[in-house]
């Protein structure tokens, strides 16, 4: 049974009992929503989101869920100059698309061709590469068009 097809809070507590963690309530129902979801939402998003399943949690909680997920290895952390920081469910190799106006996150499907991956780690002297990450920047539809008619 591939992770795809595994309940969420089975696939959880394989996950963080490999990672010497416990499970609890608080971390399935945040990782439930991450899982969800296609957005990528910040820590106040996913708190406000898990807040009408788990009424007592805290912010804080949810911080720590979020990046006990991470180092587990079942969220990713994406972090910008500016110190914010959004949380994807999808683990599997993609790409994102950032509106710099509205900074909505949007999943990119494609691969760079594996070649192109090969000419930058060549490029990149005296650095041994071990993955990267690419992000297209500009104005979704809905803030490209305010853009134009501004």
């Amino acid at each position: 049974m591939s992770q795809q097809d595994q309940p969420t809070d089975e696939v959880l507590r394989e996950a963080l009992e490999a990672n010497g963690q416990r499970f609890t309530e608080q971390r399935a129902a945040v990782y439930r929503f991450l899982a969800s979801t296609d957005k990528h939402p910040t820590a106040d998003e996913v708190f406000l989101a898990v807040r009408s399943e788990v009424p007592v949690i805290s912010l804080a909680t949810v911080y720590k869920s979020l990046e006990t997920l991470v180092g587990c290895g079942l969220a990713m952390k994406l972090t910008y100059g500016d110190g914010s920081a959004r949380y994807d469910g999808r683990t599997d190799p993609h790409h994102h698309a950032r509106c710099l106006s509205c900074t909505r996150i949007f999943d990119v499907s494609g691969r760079l061709p594996s070649e192109e991956l090969s000419e930058l780690e060549e490029g990149a002297k005296d650095f041994h590469v071990t993955g990267y990450r690419l992000e297209l920047t500009g104005y979704c539809s809905d803030c490209g068009r305010v853009s134009v008619e501004a």
